[in-house]
């Protein structure tokens, strides 16, 4: 057989002798899986009897799993498929090379430079050239004739290195990207079954027949039949629609569907499809994942192609793009429609090669604004220099010299016209900076990558620009501030309470037999305590960390809880609760030999003691155990552990005697009641060495910690205070989730923002909490208004109940290590140490790429400002550019690819860490960088123009200005070129720096690309200068105008001293720039489009808004200035608007019936004024299903509490008007044929129902 299976491997056998070795085909298999419950069952029982009989004909034990030999395993690969869905091909080189070709100003000068390349060749008969005017003066002798075709194939070949250079920057990009994407898939590792030894292998190794065990928070990598299950609850959604949990059991239903959840209980599953034959792969398949083209840019951001594909693509796949959002933000999934819907493929394979993104971030948005407000100035600029370039030639040839248009003389004069629009477009070129999208990867880029070596693993490239602006961070306690070691260190048993563990003689033995068989069966099996991997280290927890610590107490009792594990196997568990946030406890029933039930019970010790009513005595006989009692246990025993930092967990039992009959074990409420208390024990979770530190520079860097904890309040407080989220003396509260919740509700339980907003602030430890009463934190601090800064909240989290919070949250990390799949799906890094310190490092790199981006703003806009200044009037004093075409490309190829090189690799220092976050509404452009790069440019210009008009006279050279058409190269321009080019590069220095400093060169060393790149643009510039000749029209140097040159340059370093002194504050006319769109700004019309579309494409936007903008202005002004009356007299509640969010899903205005205004910035112009991106609506309420609210009534439908002119003033700009942009949504969201997501308007009115 094992020859076969090789040959099979080589020879790739007909699949059909396969599958004689196995009692079933791959059809089979597949068809089986298509059915669902009953109809399983019922297949199952006709063809194969149960499941024991399917694993029999699989050739595998559903105790022992497979065998594990390699050649069956390879043979099983062979017949049933691997489990890989595999991944799209990359774009090829060329491909992206014809990509970067798409753009339009590269376009438009392809065009010029080849009509130049035609007109150079073409030779006038011997018209005479005087007749053509003084222009076209016969400068030229033969050579130079013979030379007029360098400028064009010059132009051409720049344009190649342009396109080469972008083309080689996304293709590295992509290849990152990938080598991010396998490096997530290779860390996916599951448990399975193989030669009765339960190891971990990578995802992509199970095969058809593999006994896997499955847990609460697990993803299900493949479909499988469940074995054995213990309230095995799965959540389906993602294949379904159904947002409630399916209980999953051999009676009822078996068939495990891979993409799907597991959220509560564990069990065992043989595996029956995998990769393309699973539902999800099939479902891939059906979507054809191939030919997906929008998935390209999902992650990568392709700014440049993305600008114009979002206007080619939108109206094609505005409907993937929204269902991607929708999926992305929801986490919940939506019905299947496998032909017209892009979701459902879902597996893990398709997550991580298209990790959908959310919508575009803050600073992606302000970049994209910018860049198309420059690119407009440039085009305006650009044309101007055109018309004025060409009626000044027509006035001077035709009027001034009066020539009549000669026939002969067209081509020159066509040649003129020419150069005149070559001239243009490249004041286009320097113009426009596209270096912007490349610094923004570049930068991310590199972030990402170092981060790795920080243990972040980033999922999503945004999240970690937006953790630099995060102003809060919600921790988890266990395994993040703490070790997640946990061990006993003080225990109550037989009514004495010992500091630490007791000796096993002190303890009667009925009940230490008692505990031992306690902690062994009620403790999860995959759970188990390992010998030490190096010799005298401490021995390594498998499993949850609590029952780690229980197992390691039954070894430290010198009992082996194994050998009770081997006599009871997991089969032979009558009954298990398995732990879960709600019951905060686990039990597990034994039947006994004579018929009777034992239940053993552990968890939380002031729930469970509520439900104990015995206690087992120092004899080992139990005694009643009143209320007074366990008041007065809870008071001596638990709270000193808990104010020491421990975990209290209390053991308990209870026993079911025969003659009562077996109990309905559905009955949860009756069962667990009546215990018997054995024991309470202190966990000891020892507090991270490093996060006491690390809390402390959050604080210091403006950064609010909290704590989210489901410990008891006092361990909660004493592990806050030991890390230093609690100082002494500070007036923070610590609620419990209870008191939480009563203080955030109104009389009819609906949670009210204003009340959050009175708690929030102050509050530092909410223990006890529930995963929706973290998700309400998060949601209630990012909502909040009253603060000036808006809240930018990360949260940690590795509970499959944290998916939520995770989701809501602008980053969510989740632990790489302790994390699940459920919560790791839901974040945005994760953080591979699980260490909180790692985050603080998050921090450091987003504000870097903050800085970055800004350094190479302040370089590129100072070099923008100065070249088209002086291409414009040069060209139209001197009727000719001073910048030639081609050097304006080596500037524009120096200042965006390497600038953005060189500026966006900066590493982050700690200084980072002493200033307080930007938050979200910051501009770009501060006031001190609008300073320098006002200051700088000032500079350059004088210098430039004094070269220009009086550089002749200054090195005794012969002039340059009014060079006939094809004149040769003059020493004048070159130096011009030499000393604006070395500017550049001294200011790249000046760059480094933005907040003012004074020392440029603090740390430049320790950026050995910036080095480089600096040192190598200065090699390659005087290569060009020197031998640069006729395409580059440049004439060589002698050393001491170099010298010149060079300290003119230098004076750049020295003039941004004298910058420096000047104090910002001063400059009261200096503005700010680079705001995110504020959503204001944004047309009626479009509004409603982009409540279909939920993603802001600013590029599109900008050109159509100037238009509508302009009619609406004075009428805008005017209802605002009403509007702001309106709230500035602070009416009650705003009931008649709706709030601000609900722009762009409308689901937040169906839950929320509140209004609240947005924002605090001084200039109020309407009623809401943050970002558009700043406030991501649907992410921001994508409460999972079990948390959506049911929806009241419309709030607009009430009657406005104010005065009708406000309301007025809302009206014309529908969005303000709820019901109007409600019934725009429904429609819209429905034609597009998706089905309704949990959250969506139709969801939240189907589950109310």
């Amino acid at each position: 057989m094992a020859n076969n299976s090789y040959s099979g491997v080589k020879n790739s056998i007909v699949e059909a002798n396969h599958d004689a070795d196995f009692g079933c085909t791959l059809k089979e298999l597949r068809s089986l899986m298509e059915l669902r419950g009953a109809e399983g069952l019922n297949k199952i029982g006709e063809s194969y009897g149960d499941v024991h009989g399917l694993c029999d004909r699989l050739k595998t034990s559903p105790v022992d799993g497979l065998s594990g030999q390699p050649a069956d395993i390879e043979k099983r690969k062979t017949v049933f498929g691997q489990n890989l869905i595999p991944p799209k091909k990359p774009k090829t080189f060329l491909q992206l090379v014809w990509e970067a070709l798409q753009d339009v100003t590269l376009i438009i000068l392809e065009v010029a430079a080849i009509v130049s390349l035609g007109l150079s060749f073409y030779r006038p008969q011997d018209a005479e050239r005087e007749d053509c005017g003084k222009a076209a003066g016969g400068a030229e002798d033969e050579n130079e004739a013979e030379a007029g075709w360098i400028e064009g194939a010059a132009i051409l070949l720049s344009v190649i290195c342009v396109v080469l250079v972008t083309a080689f920057n996304d293709w590295s990009k992509e290849k990152q990207f990938r080598g991010l994407q396998s490096r997530i898939e290779q860390e996916q590792k599951f448990t399975v079954v193989r030669g009765g030894q339960v190891i971990q292998i990578p995802v992509a190794e199970i095969v058809v027949g593999d006994v896997a065990q499955i847990k609460y928070g697990d993803l299900l990598p493949t479909d499988g039949l469940l074995i054995q299950g213990n309230d095995l609850k799965i959540d389906e959604s993602s294949l379904t629609g159904e947002s409630d949990h399916v209980k999953k059991t051999q009676a009822r239903d078996l068939m495990l569907l891979s993409g799907t959840h597991v959220m509560e209980g564990s069990g065992k599953m043989v595996v029956t499809a995998v990769g393309v034959n699973s539902q999800t792969g099939i479902i891939f398949t059906l979507l054809g994942a191939a030919e997906d083209e929008d998935d390209d840019d999902d992650d990568e951001k392709k700014e440049k192609e993305e600008k114009k594909k979002q206007r080619k693509n939108k109206k094609q796949d505005g409907s993937i793009e929204n269902r991607k959002k929708a999926k992305a933000q929801d986490g919940a999934a939506m019905e299947m429609q496998p032909l017209n819907s892009d979701e459902g493929a879902d597996t893990e394979e398709k997550k991580k090669a298209n990790l959908p993104k959310k919508e575009k971030s803050v600073l992606q948005g302000k970049l994209t604004k910018l860049a198309v407000q420059i690119g407009k100035a440039g085009l305006v600029m650009s044309a101007i220099t055109v018309i004025i370039l060409v009626v000044l030639f027509v006035v001077d040839t035709f009027w001034i010299q009066n020539l009549p248009w000669v026939k002969a003389c067209t081509p020159i004069y066509i040649q003129f016209f020419v150069k005149f629009f070559i001239i243009g477009v490249t004041v286009l070129v320097v113009a426009v900076p596209e270096g912007l999208p490349l610094a923004v990867t570049i930068s991310l880029a590199y972030s990402v990558k170092k981060m790795m070596k920080d243990n972040n693993l980033v999922r999503h490239l945004d999240a970690c620009e937006t953790m630099g602006n995060a102003t809060a961070i919600c921790s988890d306690k266990t395994g993040t501030l703490t070790m997640n070691r946990m061990t006993v260190v003080q225990a109550y048993v037989a009514e004495k309470h010992y500091k630490k563990v007791p000796d096993p003689e002190n303890i009667p033995a009925s009940i230490l037999d008692f505990l031992i068989l306690g902690i062994a069966v009620n403790c999860a099996y995959t759970t188990k305590i390992m010998p030490p991997e190096k010799e005298g280290g401490l021995p390594r927890q498998v499993g949850n960390k609590t029952e780690c610590a229980l197992l390691g107490f039954s070894t430290d009792l010198k009992r082996d809880y194994q050998t009770i594990r081997n006599e009871i196997p997991e089969e032979k568990l009558h009954k298990v609760y398995t732990f879960n946030s709600v019951r905060k406890s686990m039990s597990t029933v034994l039947k006994m030999a004579d018929g009777s039930f034992r239940m053993f019970s552990k968890g939380a010790s002031e729930i469970l003691l509520k439900k104990c009513y015995k206690i087992l005595t120092a004899s080992g006989e139990s005694k009643v155990f009143r209320p007074r009692d366990r008041d007065d246990m809870v008071k001596k025993v638990i709270e000193p552990m808990a104010s020491e930092g421990l975990r209290t967990i209390c053991l308990a039992y209870r026993d079911f005697t025969v003659t009562d009959g077996e109990p309905d074990w559905d009955n949860e409420h009756d069962i667990l009641t009546g215990l018997t208390c054995i024991c309470v024990v202190g966990i000891e979770d020892p507090v991270r060495l490093e996060v006491p530190d690390a809390i402390r520079k959050c604080q210091r860097a403006g950064i609010t910690v909290r704590m989210v904890t489901g410990d008891n309040i006092n361990t909660a407080r004493a592990i806050a205070s030991k890390c230093g989220i609690l100082q002494p003396g500070d007036d923070f509260i610590c609620l419990e989730g209870k008191e939480f919740n009563r203080r955030i509700r109104n009389e009819k339980g609906e949670i009210e923002q204003e009340r959050i907003d009175k708690i929030w602030p102050k509050l530092r430890v909410l223990a006890r909490s529930s995963p929706t009463d973290k998700h309400t934190l998060v949601k209630g601090i990012i909502d909040s208004t009253v603060v000036e800064q808006r809240q930018v909240v990360a949260v940690t989290g590795d509970g499959t109940n944290d998916g939520p919070a995770l989701k809501k949250a602008d980053v969510g990390f989740a632990m790489g290590i302790a994390g699940t799949d459920v919560a790791k799906e839901a974040s945005d890094i994760i953080l591979t140490d699980d260490n909180f310190s790692s985050i603080v490092k998050a921090v450091m790199w987003g504000r870097n790429v903050y800085d970055s981006i800004s350094k190479f703003l302040q370089f590129q806009l100072t070099v923008n400002v100065v070249a088209v200044i002086v291409a414009f009037t040069g060209a139209c004093i001197t009727q000719d550019s001073p910048l030639k075409a081609v050097q304006m490309l080596w500037v524009n190829l120096i200042m965006d690819t390497f600038a953005s090189l060189a500026l966006a690799t900066e590493p982050p220092t700690e200084a980072l860490l002493l200033r307080k976050p930007y938050g979200r509404n910051k501009p770009l452009i501060s006031r001190t960088m609008m300073k320098n790069i006002l200051g700088q440019g000032v500079y350059q210009l004088v210098i430039i123009f004094t070269l220009l008009f009086a550089g002749e006279k200054m090195f005794d050279i012969d002039n340059g200005r009014k060079a006939p058409l094809r004149a040769p190269p003059s020493e004048h321009y070159t130096i011009v070129f030499n000393t604006f080019v070395l500017m550049q590069l001294f200011n790249e220095i000046n760059a480094r720096k933005i907040h003012g400093e004074r020392n440029v060169f603090e740390g430049i060393f320790n950026n050995l690309i910036f080095c480089s790149i600096v040192f190598g643009t200065f090699i390659i510039q005087i290569v060009i200068v020197q031998f640069g000749g006729k395409p580059f029209s440049c004439v060589a140097l002698t050393i001491d105008q170099w010298l010149w040159c060079t300290f003119l340059g230098f004076g750049s370093l020295l003039w941004g001293q004298v910058i420096s002194s000047i104090p910002t504050s001063r400059l009261k006319f200096l503005k700010t720039a680079g705001h995110g769109t504020q959503k204001e700004e944004i047309p009626d019309e479009e509004l409603e489009e982009l409540d279909d579309m939920e993603e802001i494409d600013h590029a599109e936007r900008e050109l159509r808004r100037g238009q509508i903008l302009w009619f609406r202005g004075l009428n805008r002004i005017q209802t605002q200035i009403r509007v702001v009356n309106a709230f500035r007299s602070s009416i009650s509640l705003y009931e008649g608007l709706e709030k601000p969010e609900s722009r762009s899903s409308i689901h937040n205005f169906m839950t929320h019936p509140e209004f609240r205004i947005e924002d605090s910035e001084p200039h109020i112009p309407l009623i809401d004024d943050t970002d558009a991106e700043d406030d991501p609506p649907t992410k921001r309420d994508s409460a999972s299903p079990r948390n959506a609210s049911p929806a009241p009534p419309s709030p607009a439908s009430t009657a406005p509490p104010f005065p009708s002119p406000a309301l007025s003033a809302a009206s014309p700009n529908q969005n303000n008007n709820a019901v109007e942009s409600s019934n725009h949504l429904l429609p819209e969201a429905t034609k597009a044929g998706e089905p309704p997501v949990p959250g969506s308007p139709l969801h939240s009115l189907e589950t109310s129902l």
